[in-house]
């Protein structure tokens, strides 16, 4: 009787608790549902309205123009390597006589040889100036690969449709469509209130050590402070988002830094019919995927939070809604952004015959660095992940992440409004690029440093930078010196 009697109260006092329970776990969905909704509901385009753009005078020559750019074989082979100077003062000769204009009217100074400053001087001194970079240089092409060219890389073939040649995505088009677009605005007695600058250093693809580094250093020399600092390292993203058709305007206000380690593990070796516990490139190997499988992790830092902003109110409803709740979504959605410090293996080395075990194994680690983590804050993950019997140490070039420029100065205004207007189906997102740029070595003279200039890019066309087939399609092409032409204009 007792014993009924508990279990009688027992289920009595269970009843309400749980039913407590079940209101008020429905009582915090609502509450995350609404507050779900209403981020979501709340995050409006940030899209600024397009205007109308008075007709440009199309150079007739432009595309002859950069199928001879693409002849000049302006390659950067290896840091050690001395730039052929045959094919760089060629198409310092080429550039002279192709566009009169900009040598009558603008002043050239020569950077170490072979990298060019351009100096369009402004009417009003009050003004800061704009800097305009590209890179003469380009990667090599490999030699098995150019059965798989639909033309020679270096002939400058011209289709109905495109330009083909190593150096048409990256980055000789960039370079001549702002020749053309100033050679045009000086044809029409154009006179820029600010200065002007347009700096082609040579050597971007070994890391402009000795060209965009000078020039910027020698700008400094000279208290030169520019409003804006345009580089490449943006583009026109096509189809690039998963079941969103918009044109992504990928307008990058940072890069990750850059840096590779080698890990080295040194043993005794020994013969391989006697192997030992600790095997060097077993060491080695287990290091490299100890590394891999420990990443440094995703963050949502400046300026991939504007990518959230930007790029989130264009979505439909449920990606607005990962998008605008980061608080709660932001893991899948930094993993999509990549928006991690990056781990690489690229080379391993050891072993002289397959029955010696080798006393020295070497792999290299490459890292792009996340804003936020510094080259040896990386060192010392590195350290912590693989223990201390693998030595660690950086290997060659390296450089801290870029610092973050703003979204809300006039420079970046003009910039967006140029891109909205050329291109008005396109939606402008401020982000982060993974690569390298020579736009690192301009903050010191500039207030800010973007990256942009609208070539192209899909699924089908990312594997064309450094690799087989590169080739940029002519109204492509077009739409790149329109924009430079009335990028200036704006600034003006």
């Amino acid at each position: 009787m007792i014993t009924y009697q508990f279990l009688s109260n027992l289920g009595q006092s269970t009843k309400p608790t749980m039913k407590k329970i079940l209101i008020a776990v429905l009582g915090l969905f609502v509450i995350v549902a609404a507050v779900l909704i209403f981020n979501t509901l709340s995050l409006s385009s940030k899209q600024v309205e397009p205007e109308a753009l008075e007709a440009m005078s199309f150079p007739d020559n432009a595309f002859e123009n950069l199928s001879k750019a693409v002849q000049y074989k302006t390659i950067s082979f290896s840091e050690d390597a001395i730039p052929d100077s045959t094919a760089f003062n060629g198409f310092h000769q080429f550039l002279e006589e192709s566009f009169p204009l900009i040598h009558q009217n603008l002043t050239l100074e020569k950077i170490n040889d072979y990298s060019l400053l351009y100096t369009w001087k402004g009417s009003d001194a009050s003004k800061k100036p704009i800097i305009l970079l590209s890179h003469q240089d380009v990667v090599p092409v490999d030699q098995p690969t150019l059965d798989d060219w639909e033309a020679g890389p270096f002939e400058g073939a011209i289709t109905d449709s495109h330009i083909i040649g190593r150096g048409t995505m990256d980055d000789k088009s960039s370079l001549m469509a702002l020749m053309e677009s100033v050679e045009v605005l000086l044809e029409e007695s154009f006179t820029p209130k600010q200065t002007i600058y347009l700096a082609f250093g040579h050597d971007e693809e070994l890391g402009g050590e000795h060209g965009a580094k000078a020039i910027a250093a020698h700008l400094e020399k000279k208290d030169v402070h520019a409003a804006m600092t345009l580089d490449e390292g943006g583009f026109l993203a096509q189809h690039m988002v998963p079941d969103f058709d918009k044109t992504v305007a990928m307008v990058n206000l940072a890069e990750k830094g850059y840096a590779s380690f080698n890990l080295v593990v040194e043993t005794s070796g020994g013969h391989s019919s006697a192997p030992p516990e600790d095997n060097t490139l077993g060491m080695l190997a287990q290091a490299i995927v100890d590394l891999e499988g420990n990443q440094l992790p995703y963050k949502l830092v400046k300026p991939i939070d504007y990518q959230f902003e930007y790029m989130g109110a264009e979505m439909p409803f449920l990606k607005k809604m990962a998008f605008a709740n980061p608080w709660l979504f932001k893991g899948p959605v930094l993993k999509a952004l990549n928006a991690h410090t990056t781990t690489a293996p690229t080379i391993i080395e050891g072993g002289v015959k397959d029955n010696v075990i080798p006393t020295v194994g070497k792999a290299t680690i490459n890292f792009r660095i996340l804003p936020g983590e510094t080259i040896a804050s990386v060192k010392e993950h590195i350290i912590e992940v693989v223990g201390d019997k693998v030595k660690v140490e950086l290997a060659g070039f390296a450089t801290n992440p870029s610092p973050v420029s703003g979204i809300d100065s006039d420079a970046f205004k003009n910039l967006e409004k140029t891109i909205r207007s050329v291109f008005p189906e396109a939606v402008v997102v401020p982000g982060l690029i993974g690569g390298g740029t020579d736009a690192r070595y301009f903050y010191g003279v500039s207030d800010d440093v973007y990256r942009f200039y609208p070539i192209r890019l899909g699924p089908d066309s990312m594997t064309r930078f450094h690799g087989i087939d590169e080739k940029i399609g002519k109204d492509n092409y077009k739409e790149m010196i329109i924009f430079t032409y009335n990028l200036i204009k704006r600034f003006n």
